[in-house]
């Protein structure tokens, strides 16, 4: 979501060969598929090939639903059917506030009631109507790439009608049925989405997908659309109220409620001032478990939780809920959330092989962006985190935390939206990697996702497996903070206690053929890394290990003062560690350096708010799939 131009997020044209007629094309073909569906329904072929790169990047997924129940190239919606077959993705039972001193506050890992059918908008129901203008069944419209693009190209040319516009061979002829295709309310989403539609027909693009097609969009940078015709659709004007988001993106104010309950009590967030008060470091990247309508209730609940954004996946519309100097209840952590900027994505389906948007990746990647460049954030993945990323305060609260988004965000690519993918940037023997597998081909079997110790269906993601051996029989490292017991890690898709992910950096401990280990958790770690397909790479970094003479040093899930720094009438906070060690001769990469500080803010009258900031300083680092912080004083920092 950087405050940058949408064209500038795309990837150069590798091809700028005329558009092939269906009839020169390869039988069966992706690209023979938009341009039959395209010649038969009387849309211009880079139309329908920019409408389906914008929805899907010409996946088929293999015919399962995305987040909000789209099918197929097209992201024809059905959410009527995607919900009846949606398991629940377990998130966790932390509290959302983080912080002991005051009561808990949990509800981000509640699943919302499912909505009827009747309760549906327009915008997840578009398989039906598909299938009424092209007369194809619908479960073909799911399972087939070919019926779904005929689909998909009906309803375009159904909008172009519906619009009093001929089929017009003229690309920009169509900007109202682009605008109209993307099932916004709203203007401002409408543009926005028929905005990115026609950045990709000029740009052009070419793309493997995941069936192994390439699928070639040639660019047509000439291509000026009527985009006065978004204005003839009757769509309403979205509320920009006080919004804090880039120009490039659609952005509407729906507050969140800040009320007091008696009792001491009171929701959904605390007033702050931040930068002034405390300075802005991570942006949290959550899931909602809701469609969007649930979604905005939820947060507008005063005895709910809440964050900053929620973006929608079908359009990537974004509302805001908090102004950025007032502090989420959301990540889990107190001293994460009061340091950071918390983003719902909208994903009522946690299938295995759900799939987000290219229209929420990039209006995310854009809001992103704004906010780094406006706080300073580094656009790295020690500061854009995940929720699964963030730390357990105290060792009782790791098993509770949240394991969203989970290991099929596609990391890579949403960093190379942001303009900072994961390169190489040392030789092969670096003493740092930071993780990046192919994700349409890196297939990891996950388990759990219907039912448990279950296969999971087959689908890409961005995390490896780790193992105590450099073998794939090894058992898997353990997690003595998910398993006191001392048991293995699994495969189960919720279990964190194996995975590392896409752009996290590790210290090398040692390579042996085709395999890396890293030092995670207090322990050396495997993970398969071949030469020909490997899922990391070389990198630079500073790395910390235990101060000489010290044989352990602890390790904690945040960074709070020392109990001299509090002044009266603010309760000491305990700084206590997590049950995992850093010990002698392990080495971790170093992420923020930072004094220990605690936001007090247990009541609602704001007067007594205060930041506790102290002399005790604490690096952080990337010590298993979460993060952690350690005392400067007890580590010394080197170059890998």
């Amino acid at each position: 979501m950087g405050a940058v131009a949408s064209a500038a997020l795309l990837f150069p044209l590798l091809s700028a060969a005329p558009s092939a007629t269906a009839d020169s094309l390869e039988s069966g073909s992706l690209q023979r598929q938009f341009a039959a569906a395209a010649e038969r329904q009387g849309v211009p072929q880079s139309v329908l090939l920019a409408v389906s790169y914008l929805q899907s990047r010409w996946d088929g997924h293999g015919g399962a639903p995305s987040v909000t129940g789209g099918y197929g190239p097209m992201h024809l919606t059905d959410a009527v059917t995607a919900l009846a077959e949606a398991p629940h993705h377990s998130h966790g039972e932390e509290d959302a506030r983080g912080d002991g001193s005051r009561a808990p506050r949990h509800g981000a890992g509640e699943r919302a009631a499912l909505p009827t059918a009747d309760e549906l908008p327009d915008r997840l129901k578009t398989l039906d109507r598909a299938a009424a203008l092209s007369g194809i069944p619908a479960e073909e419209l799911r399972t087939s790439t070919a019926a779904n693009i005929e689909g998909g190209a009906a309803l375009l040319a159904a909008a172009q009608r519906a619009s009093g516009r001929p089929l017009s061979s003229d690309p920009a002829d169509w900007y109202g049925a682009v605008a109209r295709y993307s099932g916004a309310d709203d203007t401002a989403t409408a543009t926005t989405y028929a905005d990115d539609v026609y950045d990709v027909i000029r740009g052009g693009e070419t793309r493997t997908t995941d069936s192994g097609q390439v699928v070639r969009l040639s660019a047509d940078p000439h291509v000026a659309p009527s985009t006065g015709q978004v204005e003839s659709l009757g769509l309403r004007k979205p509320s920009t109220g006080p919004t804090e988001c880039p120009r490039t993106v659609a952005c509407e104010w729906i507050p969140a409620p800040y009320e007091e309950f008696g009792d001491g009590d009171y929701g959904n967030h605390d007033k702050g001032n931040r930068p002034a008060s405390q300075s802005i470091e991570y942006i949290v990247v959550h899931d909602t478990e809701a469609t969007w309508d649930v979604t905005l209730k939820l947060v507008q609940d005063p005895t709910y939780v809440s964050w900053q954004y929620s973006l929608r996946s079908s359009d990537g519309h974004i509302a805001q809920h908090l102004p950025l100097k007032d502090v989420g209840w959301h990540a889990g952590n107190w001293f994460v959330n009061a340091k950071s900027v918390g983003l719902e994505h909208e994903g009522f389906l946690t299938a295995p092989d759900s799939w987000y948007t290219e229209a929420m990746y990039r209006t995310s990647a854009r809001l992103v962006r704004y906010l780094a460049q406006r706080y300073d954030i580094p656009l790295d993945r020690q500061h854009i985190l995940g929720h699964d990323n963030v730390p357990g305060t105290v060792t009782s609260t790791i098993r509770g935390m949240h394991t969203d988004p989970g290991p099929y965000w596609d990391w890579a690519h949403y960093f190379q939206l942001l303009g900072r993918p994961f390169t190489a940037s040392a030789g092969p023997n670096a003493g740092v990697v930071t993780i990046r597998p192919e994700y349409t081909a890196h297939q990891p079997v996950y388990t759990g996702c219907v039912k448990a110790g279950e296969a999971c269906a087959p689908h890409g993601s961005g995390a490896v497996r780790l193992h105590t051996d450099p073998s794939a029989d090894a058992p898997l490292v353990k997690d003595i903070g998910l398993r006191p017991g001392g048991e293995d890690s699994t495969t189960g898709v919720n279990d964190t206690g194996a995975r590392a992910s896409t752009g996290q950096q590790f210290a090398v401990a040692e390579r042996s053929g085709e395999w890396t280990a890293i030092w995670y958790l207090g322990q050396k770690a495997w993970f398969h890394n071949p030469k020909k397909r490997p899922t990391a790479v070389n990198s630079r970094g500073l790395v910390l290990t235990p101060k000489e003479g010290v044989t352990e040093v602890p390790v904690y899930g945040r960074a709070y003062p020392e109990a001299s720094a509090y002044p009266a009438g603010v309760p000491v906070q305990a700084v206590s560690p997590l049950p995992y060690k850093l010990l002698a001769g392990q080495s971790y990469v170093v992420g923020d350096r930072t004094p220990g500080e605690y936001y007090f803010a247990p009541v609602f009258d704001t007067t007594g708010h205060k930041v506790v900031r102290g002399q005790e300083e604490y690096y952080e680092i990337q010590f298993g799939h979460r993060v952690a912080f350690v005392k400067v004083s007890d580590v010394r920092v080197s170059r890998a």
